[in-house]
């Protein structure tokens, strides 16, 4: 995590102009910044590469690839999008303004740059990135969390990733808004992680459970949501963890939901939770194959328990998308 007030934090400087990056380096580091220095943009990106930036200044203009090319090279890479990038131009039309918005910009500074006002601008970004490290902290807590879980079960190996990969792929496929694909992708992750409060001898009994160990299991999805809440980013994801246990008759759990009272995303989820186990060897049966695990679905889905739909859906996705195609080789293959 950065930490501006002692210097940490690491910016870094792109302009073909020598003066400028003399200048913009001086402010900085008299200010206790760590600066790094590129003089044109294939530079610069190798300087995000080579090191962790926290602040990008980006010149407009620059030989070979423009400050409007690096910016969207940073904000397309999961690893970097996060990074705040400040657009430093000299040109003033609303035109240009708006190519920077496209291309990602989080500000914009106007040459001749004011002293002053690059530096409230800089604290302000690195104030914000601050907080989405902390964010970005929390979220891997809780995944290493889940995948702790899942890890106390050799029979679900890899489970979490499978599901996270299958749920995004059927949001994608369904048409629903990036948001919900994204939580979906979450939601694949961190759908059990209320099973911490589980005893691991309930948690991998091989036999049938008794009715207060199916009591204890059945309380999972509200303590996963309970875990999950203190996240604002998370509030999409929250749904899918509480019902994804439940069924279209009623007869799930927590809540006890009917039909389209259960969330979309969490019966998409579901209905890939549910293949994936079918499809994996469990204690207490073999992994079923593909068509046997679909004809399975088909028939509970006849019982009013899943979406028929969405068993369609998942079907037409395993059968045309290579990437999931090859996931379940995998799956297989432990």
């Amino acid at each position: 995590m950065i930490n501006s007030a002692s210097g940490k934090a690491t910016i870094l400087v792109a302009d073909d102009d020598e003066m400028n990056r003399e200048l913009f380096s001086d402010i900085l580091t008299g200010e206790g910044y760590k600066v790094v220095c590129a003089e044109d943009g294939n530079q610069a990106l190798r300087a995000m590469n080579n090191r962790t930036v926290d602040l990008a200044l980006l010149d407009v203009l620059m030989p070979g690839k423009t400050g409007f090319d690096v910016c969207q090279s940073i904000k397309s890479d999961p690893e970097t999008r996060f990074i705040p990038v400040v657009l430093v131009t000299g040109l003033t039309s609303v035109d240009e303004r708006i190519r920077g918005i496209r291309a990602g910009a989080d500000d914009f500074l106007s040459k001749p740059v004011n002293s002053q006002e690059l530096l409230a601008r800089t604290r302000s970004l690195l104030r914000l990135k601050e907080y989405t490290d902390e964010l970005e902290n929390a979220e891997t807590v809780l995944f290493s969390l889940a995948l702790s879980i899942e890890a106390k079960d050799p029979h679900t190996r890899g489970h979490c990733d499978r599901l996270s990969s299958y749920s995004e792929a059927m949001g994608h496929r369904l048409g629903l808004p990036h948001e919900q694909s994204v939580a979906l992708r979450r939601a694949g992750v961190v759908h059990d992680i209320g099973k911490i409060c589980v005893p691991e001898s309930v948690l991998i009994k091989t036999g049938p459970l008794s009715s207060e160990e199916w009591a204890i299991m059945k309380r999972h999805p509200i303590t996963g949501e309970r875990i999950c809440s203190p996240l604002k980013s998370f509030r999409l994801v929250l749904p899918i963890i509480r019902h994804h246990h439940e069924k279209l008759d009623g007869s799930g759990y927590p809540d006890g939901l009917k039909g389209d009272q259960i969330p979309l995303t969490a019966r998409v989820l579901q209905i890939t939770d549910i293949y994936d186990a079918l499809i994996t060897d469990r204690p207490y049966r073999r992994a079923l194959s593909h068509e046997d695990a679909i004809a399975t679905m088909r028939d509970e889905a006849k019982r009013g328990w899943w979406d028929s739909s969405l068993i369609d859906e998942l079907e037409a996705l395993i059968c045309w998308q290579a990437p999931v195609v090859e996931a379940i080789k995998v799956a297989h293959a432990f």
